[in-house]
């Protein structure tokens, strides 16, 4: 297809910002809107300046990645605006969408101000709390949020998606975009920072740019901007942070990343805040209970295990999830864990491709059992937990109470003490403490098992007032079942710890 640059279309673009709009907040309120350098040349120019052969704009989405504190939000209304009053479109339907109102009005909100402090703009133009109107064109521009039900009839020719890693689903983006078939050149701009859930939307898309960007993928209507850290850019590197933020010593300085990293390397819960809304990377969830370093530092090679005492945590998931099994062993000055997993067969492929989980790697590995059917199989959980039975002194198997299955009444008819333990604050917070106090202490010990591994980096915990935690599975976007059954198993032992000893036990019965 014949391609081509319109130079003049672009200058239009860019010059429309400057002398049409204004800032609205900050210190260049009132100030000319001029384009920064990666604005007008990674974005406006390309966007309205290339061409198809039938001088209709070249691309119909873009997707605009960028972290905080860049001026997405401003740029975003500009675009909106240039759609609605220069586009040259009849009728246009111009749509600030995003997860919820109000997020979709911090856009249409500088995009009022803006219309209000240009007479020229305001002049041809009625607003509006949630509009902006254009008589004489029969145009609008204005909000919806993500309640995509109530959005059908729409024929939109201009749609700024905005945030998409916080909408909670496709339906809106999908009404959205097809909404767009009658129009000459529609446009779709999405302006959104990294989240931490892979299965959105909003991860579909960016990988898609990332191919486009890389000429993985042939689409020449879609155009990738991407400013972010690469995964494994050092996040502590001053040279990553201008990398991955284009407004690095301009929109936001130095002395304030500095001070952000500091905090995030102080306190492990900000570290993916700091780098997924300010290097733009995607973390493994919304905020990290534990560093991953730290829990790394405690990999080391195992003693010798047969024979010694343990309790164990047993998660069972639904019967075509993952089911987890962890040993605690308490040797000299060290907590050892050692997990077992299992998996229903029939399901690895599926799970594979929609978790992007390494699944069948794992099982060919041994790290993983494959259970024979589309359901887990307990027999042989069942038989895989009396063979580690009778290889250890298993004090105690703790499990869910509340998701008990005809397996544990097997296991304590099998001779094995299994005991019910909750889930909520008053069981699990003591356990999580420990466990968390010992990573960091280096006083943990395992053998670096990456299923384990890949659990402690999903996990994200529940606070309670008193400031008690603990995982929280709602929270996490991946599986944590491993995490879950080694505080389970460090519940119990700790309760061993803490029980009195019987002082007959060792010096016998004395007669007066």
């Amino acid at each position: 297809m014949g391609y081509w640059y319109d130079e003049a279309a672009a200058e239009r673009a860019v010059a429309f910002f400057a002398e049409c709009l204004t800032h609205t907040t900050g210190e260049w309120r009132g100030q000319p809107f001029v384009l920064a350098e990666w604005q007008a040349d990674r974005i406006v120019r390309p966007l309205f300046g290339w061409k198809r052969a039938d001088g209709t704009r070249r691309y119909r989405t873009a997707f605009i990645a960028v972290p905080r504190k860049a001026g997405k939000t401003t740029l975003a209304a500009g675009l909106a605006l240039y759609a609605a009053f220069a586009d040259g479109e009849p009728g246009a339907q111009v749509i600030n969408a995003a997860a919820d109102r109000e997020q979709a009005r911090l856009c249409f909100d500088i995009a009022r101000q803006m219309v209000e402090a240009e007479p020229e703009l305001l002049s041809r133009a009625d607003v509006f709390k949630n509009a902006i109107t254009l008589p004489e064109m029969g145009s609008s521009y204005r909000v919806l949020s993500s309640d995509a039900y109530t959005k059908h009839g729409l024929n939109c020719h201009y749609i700024g998606a905005d945030e998409l890693h916080c909408w909670p689903g496709r339906e809106l983006w999908d009404t959205l975009v097809t909404s767009t078939g009658a129009r000459r050149q529609p446009l779709t701009v999405v302006t959104t920072t990294a989240g931490y859930d892979r299965h959105s939307l909003c991860y579909e898309l960016w990988e898609h740019a990332r191919k486009v960007r890389d000429g993985i993928i042939d689409d020449p209507s879609f155009l990738p901007v991407l400013f972010a850290a690469d995964e494994d850019d050092d996040w502590k590197d001053p040279a990553t942070w201008a990398k991955a933020h284009p407004g690095y010593g301009i929109t936001v300085q130095r002395d304030y990343f500095e001070q952000e990293c500091a905090k995030a390397q102080a306190t492990p819960a900000y570290e993916n805040s700091f780098r997924r809304l300010l290097l733009n990377q995607w973390t493994e969830q919304d905020s990290r209970w534990l560093a991953m370093d730290a829990w790394d530092g405690c990999r080391g090679e195992l003693p010798e295990l047969q024979g010694r005492e343990c309790w164990a945590g047993l998660d069972l998931a639904s019967t075509t999830d993952l089911s987890a099994f962890v040993l605690a062993f308490h040797v000299g000055d060290k907590l050892i864990l050692k997990p077992h997993f299992w998996i229903p067969e029939d399901t690895i492929r599926e799970r594979v491709r929609r978790d992007r989980v390494p699944y069948d790697q794992w099982v060919a590995q041994g790290l993983i059992t494959a259970t024979p059917g589309a359901v887990t199989d307990y027999d042989y959980i069942r038989r895989d937990i009396g063979e580690l039975a009778e290889r250890y002194q298993l004090r105690e198997v703790a499990f869910d109470r509340w998701n008990a299955t005809q397996l544990t009444t097997q296991l304590a008819g099998d001779g094995l003490a299994l005991v019910g333990f909750g889930q909520g604050f008053a069981s699990m917070a003591g356990p999580s403490r420990e466990l968390e106090r010992r990573i960091v202490g280096r006083e943990l010990l395992h053998d670096g098992n990456p299923v384990l591994r890949w659990m402690v980096s999903n996990v994200t915990v529940e606070t309670d007032p008193a400031g008690n935690l603990k995982p929280s599975k709602a929270k996490s976007t991946e599986r944590i079942d491993g995490v879950v059954a080694a505080c389970m198993a460090i519940g119990r032992w700790q309760q061993a710890e803490a029980a009195p000893v019987d002082p007959y036990a060792s010096r016998g019965l004395a007669f007066v």
